[in-house]
């Protein structure tokens, strides 16, 4: 664990750039990060404390969701000094499906750039009804593919319940979109809302070998009125299994804990939820 300071200390080192209070990285382990929608507010709030904070117990990459993209360019490149400063990674980012049409996606590329990004992950869609509809949102992942690979970055999607839910017919929509897709497309996947729509994660890494390159590590318990507010380790999620798929064939390079809420403020879910992750995989 790199050595940690307050978040009030880091928010004047932070002015100070560049330095460094963290470890590289090990080169030997798969980096294990945090989806950054799990502290919003705390993002919202202290960003610079907030990635220290995160940095200081233990996480190794960072996944920024939508609101990056309202960053001017100068955010953007002093997120990235800060995140070399603190020896962190931003992997990839969660987009909406809007910016994967043709006004917006030369921003996108262009801020993943500056963050050193490798995926543009599709986090949302909106699709027509049916089969037809959700081949569509794999057209737009194809040709997504195409402009970004222009520089230098890749493509990918990310599950919520209903890719999981059966269409009349019985085919699910995360099957089309593994179906009609480039084999360079990520298959982000989000365990919780996979297990919410019944499925098996495990069953689901090994029938596509090679294409879950990032994992969501987030929790669903159905016991009610729990549901996605609780820790890692805590709901129905076979962790030991998934690991054990995800790393023996289904091509994972990174993974990602991520929390919708619990019973404990966001920083301290943040660290209670790697401490579990930390113990399930062996990392103690």
């Amino acid at each position: 664990m790199p050595p940690c300071v307050s978040r009030r200390s880091f928010l004047a080192l932070s002015a100070t750039l560049p330095w460094a209070i963290a470890r590289p990285l090990d080169a030997a382990a798969i980096p294990v990060g945090i989806e950054l929608y799990s502290v919003r507010d705390e993002l919202k709030r202290e960003p610079d404390g907030t990635l220290g904070a995160l940095r200081c117990m233990g996480y190794e990459c960072v996944e920024f969701y939508a609101p990056y993209l309202e960053w001017t360019e100068e955010q953007a490149k002093h997120t990235r000094r800060l995140l070399d400063a603190l020896g962190m990674r931003c992997y990839s980012t969660h987009n909406d499906s809007s910016y994967f049409g043709a006004d917006k996606m030369q921003r996108a590329a262009d801020w993943n750039a500056i963050l050193g990004s490798k995926y543009v992950v599709m986090a949302s869609s909106n699709p027509k009804p049916g089969a037809d509809g959700w081949k569509e949102v794999a057209e737009t992942l194809n040709s997504a593919a195409e402009k970004l690979a222009r520089s230098g970055l890749k493509t990918g999607y990310h599950n919520h319940e209903a890719e999981f839910r059966p269409l009349p017919g019985g085919m699910r929509p995360i099957e089309i979109i593994a179906k009609n897709t480039k084999p360079e497309v990520m298959l982000q996947l989000d365990v919780g809302t996979c297990l919410e729509a019944g499925s098996d994660p495990v069953a689901w890494i090994q029938a596509n070998p090679g294409r879950i390159r990032s994992m969501h590590c987030k929790d669903w318990s159905p016991e009610p009125g729990k549901g996605y507010r609780v820790l890692f380790g805590e709901g129905a999620a076979r962790w030991k299994e998934i690991f054990e798929a995800a790393e023996g064939g289904g091509g994972l390079e990174y993974y990602l804990i991520e929390q919708e809420g619990s019973r404990f403020p966001e920083l301290e879910t943040a660290r209670l939820c790697l401490d579990a992750f930390r113990a399930a995989h062996g990392r103690t």
